[in-house]
């Protein structure tokens, strides 16, 4: 195994796959200070917008785990900018962390940005293999509101959540033997897709406060974030992650993580009690 370049270290998602890693790797930051501390792993910093920092911060790396960027308008930008310095570097492959269901007419305005960055990454000339998540399971207690209720117009549509620890455990199984996914895209799913009424009930069975879920109409879904001062793409992107559950987008339950892994995806309610 080559050198391994992990991008998004001191993330979440990206700071899980740099301590479950072994092997040869250097972990990419925007901040040496916050690199989590793994054994025999080089750090370089660089910013995505950052061509040439980023040029550097791959040399000699086979493989690059190209968490994707924060959200912002320029977006898609940062990761053309890290795709075409990560050619200059001398790249053999790109492991994509993308979003289920990304297509450029998605109704979830991300996965779109999603869908332009994988189409860029095919003309690049780079291997690739895509990891495209569903929505992270981690994230849900976050959805809660002060008053106990999460709040959004996904009606009845479900959603396969699926847990952080086990998108990292697919991505080392990719890494560790990356020709051998090149050319592949894996939806990464929770076992089983759940309504936000069921989420909501496995919160509440799990923290033991009452969690209920109220279905918005989209203007009430529009008019309950005007609050927080948030540009209106955020606000739309927000909104946009409850009508694609409406639409069906992120049901779909897939089998990727116990095959690349060989062990089960976890369930929300395996995640909220361990």
């Amino acid at each position: 195994m080559g050198l391994i370049v992990i991008t998004g270290a001191s993330g979440r998602l990206g700071g899980r796959v740099a301590r479950k890693l072994d092997g040869a790797k250097r972990l990419l930051v925007r901040d040496a200070a916050r690199a989590p501390h793994t054994d025999g792993a080089e750090v370089a910093v660089a910013e995505y917008r950052d061509g040439e920092a980023v040029r550097r911060g791959l040399e000699g790396a086979e493989t690059v785990f190209m968490v994707s960027a924060a959200e912002t308008p320029e977006r898609v930008a940062e990761h053309r900018s890290f795709v075409d310095a990560a050619v200059r570097a001398g790249v053999r492959q790109l492991v994509y962390t993308s979003f289920v269901g990304a297509a450029p007419d998605a109704s979830f305005t991300l996965a779109r940005d999603h869908w332009a960055t994988e189409e860029h990454i095919r003309r690049s000339g780079l291997a690739f293999t895509f990891l495209r998540d569903n929505l992270y399971a981690d994230f849900l207690p976050l959805m809660v509101g002060e008053d106990g209720i999460i709040r959004g117009p996904a009606g009845d549509g479900r959603a396969a959540v699926v847990a952080q620890d086990g998108i990292a455990d697919a991505a080392v199984a990719v890494l560790r033997d990356p020709v051998a996914h090149s050319g592949r895209t894996y939806d990464l799913t929770g076992p089983a897709a759940l309504t936000l009424a069921e989420v909501a009930a496995t919160i509440s069975a799990a923290t033991g406060r009452p969690v209920g879920y109220h279905n918005e109409t989209l203007p009430e879904a529009y008019a309950s974030r005007s609050s927080y001062g948030a540009p209106d793409w955020q606000v739309e992107a927000w909104v946009s992650t409850y009508t694609a559950i409406a639409n069906g987008e992120l049901e779909a339950v897939s089998t990727a993580i116990p095959e690349l892994t060989g062990h089960p995806a976890t369930t929300l309610a395996e995640l909220l009690t361990t």
